[in-house]
């Protein structure tokens, strides 16, 4: 029942707030920054000195159960990725307690930034304002937006992945406005 409940709360939330576009193979990558869950100051430019290509996804929070799967595969097959020399970054809305328990479910040790004011997220075009009546279903089922994310602003990220190469190019996107629907890790090493 309750995963009844989530779906439609997906459903509504992208049917009924979706405004942005995202980000395509061949697009110029966003020279991105910001604070991983080990307090790391992270940025692409750097990123790529030591990597062949940047894994950047992102994912809504630990509430979400497609989304700690996500983040679980993703830890999983991490040597996947690494033996291509790529570097795995999680973005999120979710604020660093939320983080934690990602981390504490998942076994996540690749760095995960808190998206505090979106900027990566509106840079990827990926974000998202969940509406009124979708909020009200999602408090209904105890998931709390304001307590996720620290704020009363309502914003989470389409489930998406990008691959970035050595140019600063994006070279692949998998983007799904269906949160079902995420990238395998299989198609991200066959993309790599």
């Amino acid at each position: 029942m309750r995963q009844c409940i989530l779906t439609l709360l997906a459903i509504f939330a992208f049917a009924n707030s979706w405004s942005q576009t995202p980000l395509k193979a061949g697009d110029k990558a966003p020279l991105f920054s910001g604070v991983d869950n080990n307090d790391k100051k992270l940025n692409l430019k750097s990123l790529m000195k030591d990597h062949n290509a940047v894994v950047v996804f992102f994912y809504r929070g630990q509430w979400d159960t497609y989304c700690i799967r996500q983040v679980k595969n993703m830890q999983d097959s991490l040597h996947l990725i690494t033996a291509k020399g790529a570097v795995v970054i999680a973005v999120t809305p979710e604020t660093d307690l939320g983080i934690i328990t990602t981390i504490s479910k998942t076994g996540a040790s690749f760095p995960i930034i808190h998206d505090i004011q979106y900027k990566i997220m509106k840079a990827f075009g990926v974000n998202l304002t969940v509406d009124d009546a979708t909020l009200a279903l999602m408090k209904k089922y105890k998931i709390d937006m304001d307590v996720n994310n620290g704020n009363n602003d309502h914003v989470l990220p389409v489930p998406a992945t990008f691959i970035i190469d050595k140019k600063l190019k994006i070279s692949h996107v998998f983007f799904d406005p269906n949160y079902k629907h995420r990238a395998s890790v299989q198609q991200i090493v066959a993309a790599l």
